[in-house]
């Protein structure tokens, strides 16, 4: 019915379907909030297909936010700032893939956990620092976002803490992480491949959830108020913290 043949090895049907609904659900969390979609994916998808094997079809995935959130965002970033930081970015994820290739995978799973957990604690503590953040400032935070996307799949968490952490509202601040969340994930793509975590195996899966994840995007995006920054927080804040107790790996079965 799903041709399985084409599929990760272990993903059955009940699987895929799980991975479908995952997907859209975080396509909605990210055209809402700019970010959380790997936050919401990966730690469900990581009980299903190896991590490795998830951040690959999530990546491809992503493809699909280009057209239906990208678009709106982009005027409203500052460009030549975003442009630093995804360069950036890219240059450090080398070394996060390599640690994605030869660590241990229970290790990786508990990093993604434990980033979750940080990221969400950061959040919820509301602090806010008050300097205008400089070109060293801006490109430490690429390069600390482009290792731990590399090594675990989540690209947002350095990120979302930078942004939410200063001054911008809600519709920039969407904006920023939406941008550079989607522009580094697809520049990804080649640097995956050549280090050999995406392969043929693993692109049916990826073009599979770009429907849903496109059509969550879309309608997160329709979901968005750039005045309500109450919703836009607590939404997000609670979508992270479900996803990570879902993904604790002390929950596998035996």
């Amino acid at each position: 019915m799903w041709m399985p043949d084409l599929l990760p090895e272990g993903v059955s049907s009940l699987g895929l379907m799980l991975l479908l609904f995952t997907t859209f659900v975080a396509g909605v969390v990210y055209g809402f909030a700019g970010f959380g979609a790997a936050l919401i994916f990966l730690p469900v998808a990581a009980r299903i297909v190896p991590l490795e094997v998830a951040i690959a079809v999530f990546n491809i995935s992503a493809v699909a936010s280009v057209f239906t959130v990208v678009p709106q965002a982009w005027g409203k970033v500052d460009r030549p700032a975003l442009a630093l930081q995804i360069g950036l970015a890219c240059l450090a994820a080398v070394a996060g893939i390599w640690v994605l290739k030869t660590a241990d995978v229970t290790w990786l799973r508990w990093t993604v956990i434990a980033v979750i957990g940080v990221t969400l604690l950061a959040l919820v503590s509301g602090w806010r620092y008050q300097a205008r953040p400089g070109r060293a400032t801006r490109g430490a935070v690429g390069l600390g976002a482009g290792f731990l996307g590399g090594a675990t799949g989540l690209l947002g968490p350095v990120v979302v803490i930078f942004q939410l952490a200063g001054q911008d509202g809600a519709e920039k601040n969407r904006a920023t992480t939406l941008v550079f969340l989607t522009v580094t994930s697809i520049l990804l793509l080649p640097l995956m491949a050549l280090q050999g975590v995406i392969t043929w195996a693993v692109v049916p899966l990826g073009l599979i959830l770009l429907l849903p994840y496109g059509l969550g995007s879309w309608i997160g995006r329709l979901m968005f108020r750039p005045g309500n920054e109450r919703a836009y927080r607590v939404t997000a804040y609670v979508l992270v913290a479900v996803a990570m107790v879902l993904g604790l790996p002390l929950f596998d079965a035996v």
